[in-house]
């Protein structure tokens, strides 16, 4: 009977670390898909005399931790970038275009204003690079600028044929590297600082060409 009482009090113990096991797996993958919060409602490329040209609408909440950092003074950096490539049947595809776009989010404490600035050049502390920058009274206002990507010119017409299939790679993601030691060191949690997706769509030959 002794015997037969331990085998099941260990049993009971395993499943019961089994059971909260489970929880925890489960609680893990709730964790992530919430922060997962980075959708893309919207990608399109359209041929133009001039080339071609990217629009897309993203829709995302920033955690916490970025919030609170933007709220200190520290700029946050997000890099948009488009690759346009031709696909080809009798080797691999070739890349023909590539873009990126470069922008930086900045809270001014004197002001209690907010900073958008835009290039298609890495930008710096120092400001170098940038071609574009505009004030906003909110961090809302501030963040519909950097999730609307609006006729983006991503390749020349010189670089494209009217009656050859291309592919359009297209990857927005917030640039954790451009942020201070301080910070890139500290006990942020990984997942704080994460946000990116990328998506492809195929652009048919030109049509009545």
């Amino acid at each position: 009977m002794t015997t037969i009482h331990l085998l099941s009090g260990w049993r009971r113990g395993c499943l019961g670390r089994i059971i909260i096991l489970l929880a925890l797996v489960l609680a893990v993958g709730s964790v992530a898909r919430a922060q997962t919060s980075v959708a893309l409602t919207e990608l399109r490329g359209e041929r133009a005399q001039d080339g071609l040209y990217l629009s897309a609408q993203l829709k995302f909440d920033l955690s916490g931790a970025v919030e609170e950092a933007l709220g200190k003074g520290i700029p946050v950096y997000f890099i948009a970038e488009a690759d346009v490539v031709r696909e080809r049947w009798y080797w691999s595809d070739a890349q023909v275009a590539s873009a990126r776009r470069y922008m930086r989010v900045s809270y001014q404490p004197l002001t209690r204003r907010w900073r958008f600035s835009s290039s298609s050049e890495p930008l710096s502390n120092a400001g170098l690079g940038v071609n574009f920058g505009q004030y906003y009274d909110s961090l809302a206002e501030t963040l519909a600028v950097v999730q609307r990507i609006s006729q983006w010119k991503v390749a020349d017409a010189s670089e494209l044929d009217a009656d050859a299939r291309y592919l359009l790679r297209f990857r927005f993601h917030l640039d954790a590297s451009q942020l201070p030691r301080t910070i890139q060191l500290g006990n942020l949690g990984q997942s704080d600082w994460t946000l990116s997706i990328e998506r492809r769509i195929d652009l048919p030959p030109e049509t009545g060409k």
